[in-house]
């Protein structure tokens, strides 16, 4: 699949992996597990921006937990309808962006969020398209929290192994610390979250 191939098929998803399949499972033990990282290194009306935000699950659990200040960005056509029916407190409160991450954050100053976190959206990132990751690192003022697809034999340079989930989108192991220590980053905290990994990185 090329990079336009991957985001009409996220744009227009409507059954697994849609808004609508995530907001029927609500928050979750990764919820859970970014809000207490929050809650240790930011204050509650830290600026919070969520890539691929989907219908917000994750950002609801915020809200509920008394963050005032949050974002999203997410390309899917139904995301921020399912928002406005499933949280509608959340869609009132928080500020949201439709379109693709590496088309949207560009649109952003330097520092412009206190944090800036995923939840395996960065491992479907194309290929051709990895020159996001200089952008994040470049809008995170203080933290970058990714939960992201690990693979231990993935090598450390070179084009990471890559599969397709149900035959589907390209999910990509990359070696995230690397990629945004590269960028200024240090990373200062890693747990397992399953298959994937969580990873606190902060500005140097």
């Amino acid at each position: 699949m090329n990079a336009d191939d991957v985001r009409e098929g996220w744009a227009t998803r409507s059954t697994e992996y849609s808004p609508g399949y995530y907001a029927y499972y609500g928050p979750n033990e990764t919820s859970e597990r970014v809000r207490r990282v929050l809650d240790r290194l930011v204050r509650r009306d830290a600026a919070v921006l969520e890539l691929g935000c989907s219908s917000g699950r994750h950002l609801e659990h915020l809200r509920e937990a008394g963050y005032s200040d949050l974002h999203g960005v997410d390309i899917n056509d139904d995301a921020f309808d399912v928002m406005a029916r499933e949280y509608p407190d959340l869609a009132e409160a928080g500020t949201f962006h439709h379109g693709a991450i590496e088309d949207v954050v560009v649109g952003f100053e330097d520092d412009a969020f206190d944090v800036v976190f995923s939840v395996q959206t960065l491992q479907h990132v194309h290929a051709d398209e990895t020159s996001v990751f200089a952008e994040l690192a470049r809008i995170a003022g203080d933290l970058l929290v990714t939960v992201e697809a690990v693979d231990e034999d993935a090598p450390e340079q070179g084009e990471p192994p890559v599969s397709y989930e149900n035959g589907d989108f390209p999910l990509y192991f990359r070696d995230w610390e690397a990629i945004f220590t590269d960028y200024g980053m240090e990373q200062v905290e890693v747990e397992p979250v399953g298959r994937d990994a969580m990873r606190v990185f902060r500005q140097e």
